[in-house]
């Protein structure tokens, strides 16, 4: 084993072991590097592998932090999302993916027509659980988007997003009937790296049983997550709701 992986793994079991707590601070690099007596380049190297294993993000001019998982799994609501979900409802998965692909990607080889209906985008200050997420503040600017993506016109999900203005500017209205994960890619330039993911099963609202076609009540599968790109950004945070027949998980590793 390198030496960067160790130290790497040695934090990580730091992290697992609570020594380290959802939401600390790391020591600078400087401190670590007369921690561990090592140089700053495999001090580095050790960051960026902890964070392409989804345990810490860079948080602009503020320093390194443990992930808290734990906050995602309790409070996966984006405010109206949530209204008439069942509070009795657990989630039933916590998982780490580095599945970069979104629902354009993953339905592109079925020769479907892929299609979007725009019902909501806007630019609003984050409500505090979604900023919390994205390690952002309030005062802050996020996209808010709700969307129902189709197959051959067919409605199978609906999206609920937040992602941060500055992260991601000229996001467009055209662009939610494509692929957002494409303009970020090829516009922007930007590497999706790995997400966090909650599942669980929640009733259909009213509103959703009517944009997905189905009945109110039904069991719907949610997928809770935020996205982080290559350096440990959180760039998304969003919540995916599927009609229960109609959803299908694939290419996750369950932590």
């Amino acid at each position: 084993m390198l030496k960067y992986q160790s130290i790497a793994s040695d934090i990580q079991r730091s992290i697992e072991s609570g020594a380290l707590k959802p939401n600390a601070k790391l020591p600078t690099v400087v401190e670590l590097c007369e921690a561990y007596g090592v140089s700053k380049i495999t001090i580095k190297r050790a960051i960026e592998l902890l964070t392409e294993r989804g345990l810490i993000s860079s948080r602009r001019g503020s320093g390194t932090y443990v992930k808290n998982t734990t906050e995602l799994l309790e409070q996966t609501g984006l405010g109206p999302v949530d209204a008439g979900a069942d509070p009795e409802v657990d989630s039933f998965m916590f998982s780490q993916s580095d599945r970069a692909a979104g629902f354009t990607e993953k339905h592109r080889a079925t020769g479907k027509e892929i299609s979007s209906v725009v019902y909501d985008f806007s630019i609003v200050n984050p409500p505090q659980d979604v900023a919390r997420h994205l390690s952002i503040s309030r005062e802050d600017f996020t996209y808010r988007i709700c969307r129902v993506r189709c197959l051959d016109e067919e409605p199978m999900v609906t999206e609920y997003t937040y992602m941060p203005l500055d992260l991601i500017p000229g996001l467009r209205r055209a662009h939610l009937y494509g692929s957002v994960y494409a303009y970020l890619r090829n516009a922007l330039g930007l590497k999706i790296s790995s997400f966090h993911r909650i599942i669980r099963a929640v009733p259909a609202t009213e509103e959703e049983a009517k944009r997905l076609s189905t009945t109110p009540g039904i069991p719907m599968l949610e997928i809770a997550q935020v996205g982080f790109l290559d350096d440990g950004t959180p760039f998304e945070y969003s919540v995916s709701r599927y009609e229960g027949s109609r959803g299908e998980i694939r290419d996750i590793s369950v932590l």
